[in-house]
C-alpha cells in the first residue's frame, strides 16, 4: 500500500558532581523571614502537568518549512496519532509506539500499537477480529504525507514505514539553508537546573571532577540545543566546619589577611593538608579552629573576609580547569542555601516527615535500612540538610521543571532517600514521568591500567589541570613529528593539539556507559583509529578538505543546488543524518552521553562507505554529494558543540 500524501505536518509533540560534598554545617539565628518566605511559596508550589487535547490540535499545524517541527520520530508519531484517532476513536489515552525498524529491509520505522490495541478492544463488540486487522485499519487511516514512501504489513499488524528519499533529501537541503537548529529535538520542559562539576573549595579538582565536569557539560548542552533554559549551577563545598582549622592555620601564616594571594599560599591543596595536620595533632589549634567556625557562622567580619579569601583562590583555581574544558558555571555553593536549611525542614516537620532518633532528627524512607538524617546529634546540618534545601529552593525561587544531580554512582541512595523525603512532602509527584522532577545521573570511577582507582606513582590523585596539559602536550608532539611546526603556523599548531588533546580526553570519557568504570589511556583515547575523537576530528577535516578541493563555493550550492539521494549508500547516509534530533532527544530523556557518541562514529562510518562508493568531485552528481558532504560536516559539528569538542578543519 502506498502512503505517499500529505501537504502539512500535524503538530509538534507539546509535551551534578557533587563528588565530595560531605560537610558539616550549623544553623544561623534569626532566620523567622526566611522560614515565612519558605512556608509561603511552598503553598504556591503546583506540579506542572503538560496535556494537550486533541480537540485544540489544529492549533497547532506548523509550516515545515519555517518552523523547527521536532524529530523524525516524532513527526512520524504525529501522523499515526491521527490514524490511531479514526482507527479507535473511543481509546482517547493511547500514544504512537513508533520504534525504528529493527531490520532495515522491512522499512525504516514500525508502529507497535496493533497487538496492545487488541487486548483493549477485544471483547468490547470491536469491528475488528485480531491485530493484524486493526494494523491493516491503522495503515489505511495514515493521513495524506510527503514523508511516507510506502507502507506494508508484518507479523500480527506491524505497520513498516518506508521514508520518502525525496522528502530525506528535502529537508536536508531545508536544514542547510534554515540552519541546524531547525532540527532540535522538542522537550517537555522549558527550564532545568544542571548540578555538576561541584569541588570542595580549599582542594584540587583532580580526575574524580572529570566526569561530573563533562557529563553535566554535555547534558546542558543538549538541553540548551532543545531550546530548555538550563541554570548550570556549580554546587562547590564552600560552607563547615572544615573552614575554622583553614582560616585558623591562615591566620597563624598570614596575620594580615589582606595581602593574601595565590602566590602566597601556593599550593592550596597542601596548605589544606598542613592545616588538617594541626588539627588532628594540637588540641590548642583544634579548640581555636573550632571557635573559629563559631565566628564565621556569625559573621564576624574578620573570619568573613579569610573565609572569602580562601574561596576566591580556590576559584581561581577551578577556572584554570574550566577555561581549559570550555565548561561554564555559575556558583551557588553550599553557603547560599544554608539559611535556606531551618525554613525547609519546618515545612518538612509541619507535614510530619522528621522524627526524633537518638537524639538526631531524621526522616525514615520506607525499604531503606537507615533514615535520613537532616539535623545532627549536636544540631549541625549536613548533606541532606542542605540538598533538600537546595531542591526546595530550585523547585519555588528558580522554577525550574527538571533538577539533574551530576555525581558519582555511590551517592545514588542518598539521592533517592532525598526524592522520596520530597515526593513524600508533595514538592514533587509521586509518579517518576511527571514534572517537575528531579533525576539522578550516577557515574562509575576513572581507573588506571591496573584495573585500581587512577592516582600517580605516588598514590597522589591526578590534578586535572595536570591530566589535561599531558594531553595537549602529547598530541602537540604528535603533530610535530608529522611536519605540522612546518606547514601550520605556531598558533594553529598549539590550537590542533588543544582542540584533539582536551577532546581526546572529553570523548573517551563520554562514549562509555556514564555508570561504568573506564580506564583512562592516553595511548587508547590519542589513536587516530577506532572510536576516538582524534578519528572523528580527522575524518571531520577530511570532508571539509573535500569540499575545498572541488572549489565551490558551498554556500553559493546550498541556495542554487539539489540535493538527490539515488545511489543506496547516499539513501542510508541521508537517514542517518535525519536520525539526529531523535538521538538527542533520547540522550537527553535518557541522560545518556555516549548514545550520541555512538550516532557520531556511525555518521563517520557512514560517510566512509559512501565516499568510497559514490565518486564526489568531478562526477556528474558532483553538486548534490558536495551538499551531501557539508550536511555530514554540519552535523558532526553540532556533536562535537554538544559533547564540548572544538573540530579541526584540516589535518
Amino acid at each position: 500500500m502506498n502512503c505517499s500524501h500529505l501537504g502539512h505536518l500535524l503538530p509538534p509533540v507539546l509535551s551534578p558532581l557533587h563528588f565530595n560534598r560531605f560537610s558539616i554545617f550549623y544553623p544561623q539565628s534569626s532566620l523567622s523571614s526566611t522560614t515565612r518566605i519558605l512556608r509561603a511559596t511552598s503553598r504556591r508550589l503546583f506540579i506542572v502537568a503538560k496535556a494537550q487535547s486533541l480537540s485544540n490540535m489544529a492549533d497547532y499545524i506548523v509550516d515545515l518549512d519555517q518552523e523547527n517541527v521536532g524529530s523524525l520520530k516524532q513527526q512520524i508519531g504525529k501522523l499515526f496519532e491521527e490514524s490511531l484517532r479514526l482507527t479507535v476513536p473511543d481509546e482517547l489515552d493511547v500514544e504512537p509506539a513508533i520504534a525504528p525498524c529493527q531490520n532495515p529491509r522491512f522499512g525504516d520505522y514500525q508502529c507497535n500499537n496493533a497487538m496492545g490495541l487488541w487486548s483493549k478492544v477485544k471483547g468490547k463488540g470491536t469491528q475488528f477480529r485480531g491485530p493484524q486487522p486493526i494494523g491493516q485499519a491503522i495503515m489505511k487511516n495514515l493521513p495524506s504525507s510527503e514523508i511516507i514512501d510506502s507502507c506494508s504489513i508484518a507479523g500480527p499488524g506491524f505497520v513498516n514505514v518506508v521514508l520518502s528519499k525525496q522528502w530525506i533529501a528535502k529537508s536536508i537541503q531545508r536544514m542547510l539553508v534554515h540552519g541546524i537548529e531547525t532540527w532540535a529535538p522538542k522537550l517537555p520542559i522549558e527550564r532545568a537546573v544542571v548540578d555538576f562539576s561541584s569541588p570542595n573549595i580549599a582542594k584540587e579538582m583532580h580526575v574524580g571532577h572529570l566526569r561530573s565536569t563533562i557529563i553535566g557539560d554535555t547534558l546542558a548542552r543538549m538541553l540548551e540545543y532543545s531550546n530548555v533554559n538550563v541554570l548550570r549551577r556549580n554546587h562547590v563545598g564552600d560552607w563547615g566546619t572544615q573552614f575554622g582549622m583553614l582560616i585558623e592555620y591562615l591566620f597563624e601564616k598570614f596575620p594580615n589577611v589582606e595581602v593574601v594571594n595565590d602566590q602566597a599560599i601556593g599550593d592550596l591543596e597542601a596548605f589544606y593538608k598542613a592545616s588538617k595536620q594541626r588539627f588532628d595533632s594540637d588540641p590548642a589549634f583544634k579548640e581555636r579552629a573550632q571557635k573559629a567556625v563559631v565566628s564565621l557562622q556569625a559573621g564576624e567580619e574578620r573570619y568573613r573576609t579569610a573565609w572569602a579569601r580562601i574561596c576566591e583562590i580556590s576559584r581561581r583555581g577551578y577556572e584554570r580547569v574550566y577555561e581549559r574544558l570550555g565548561v561554564e558555571l555559575e556558583e551557588k555553593g553550599e553557603s547560599f542555601y544554608n539559611p535556606y536549611i531551618p525554613g525547609a525542614l519546618e515545612l518538612l516537620s509541619q507535614q510530619g516527615l522528621i522524627e526524633e532518633s537518638e537524639g538526631a532528627r531524621v526522616i525514615f524512607i520506607e525499604g531503606k535500612n537507615i533514615p535520613l538524617i537532616v539535623v545532627k546529634r549536636d544540631g549541625g546540618y549536613n548533606y541532606a540538610s542542605t540538598d533538600l534545601a537546595a531542591l526546595w529552593y530550585r523547585l519555588n525561587e528558580e522554577k525550574v521543571e527538571w533538577i539533574i544531580y551530576v555525581t558519582d554512582v555511590g551517592q545514588r541512595e542518598h539521592f533517592e532517600m532525598v526524592f522520596t523525603a520530597a515526593k513524600r512532602a508533595g514538592w514533587l509527584p509521586a509518579e517518576d514521568n511527571k514534572y517537575p522532577k528531579a533525576s539522578h545521573v550516577g557515574f562509575g570511577l576513572v581507573l588506571g591500567e591496573d584495573g585500581k582507582r587512577f592516582r600517580t606513582r605516588s598514590t597522589e590523585t591526578v590534578k586535572l589541570v595536570d591530566l589535561l596539559d599531558e594531553a595537549k602536550s602529547r598530541c602537540k608532539t604528535v603533530l610535530i613529528e608529522r611536519g605540522k611546526a612546518e606547514q601550520w603556523t605556531a598558533e594553529e599548531l598549539d590550537e590542533t593539539a588543544e582542540a584533539v588533546g582536551y577532546g581526546a580526553v572529553k570523548y573517551a570519557d563520554l562514549k562509555n556507559n556514564r555508570t561504568t568504570n573506564y580506564t583512562f589511556n592516553f595511548d587508547q583515547m590519542l589513536s587516530d583509529k577506532g572510536n576516538t575523537a582524534v578519528y572523528l576530528l580527522y575524518a571531520h577535516a577530511r570532508i571539509c578538505s573535500i569540499i575545498r578541493k572541488s572549489g565551490k563555493d558551498i554556500e553559493e550550492l546550498k541556495k542554487v543546488g539539489t540535493l538527490e539521494l539515488a545511489h543506496p549508500d547516499e539513501r542510508v547516509l541521508g537517514f542517518h543524518l535525519l536520525q539526529f534530533a531523535e538521538i538527542v532527544e533520547e540522550a537527553c530523556t535518557n541522560l545518556l552521553p555516549n548514545v550520541l557518541c555512538e550516532y557520531l562514529y556511525n555518521l563517520s562510518e557512514d560517510f566512509t562507505r559512501f565516499y568510497t562508493n559514490c565518486q564526489v568531485v568531478g562526477s556528474l552528481e558532483e553538486t548534490s554529494r558536495l551538499l551531501l558532504c557539508e550536511a555530514t560536516a554540519v552535523v558532526m559539528r553540532k556533536c562535537f558543540h554538544l559533547l564540548g569538542i572544538t573540530p579541526v578543519y584540516k589535518i
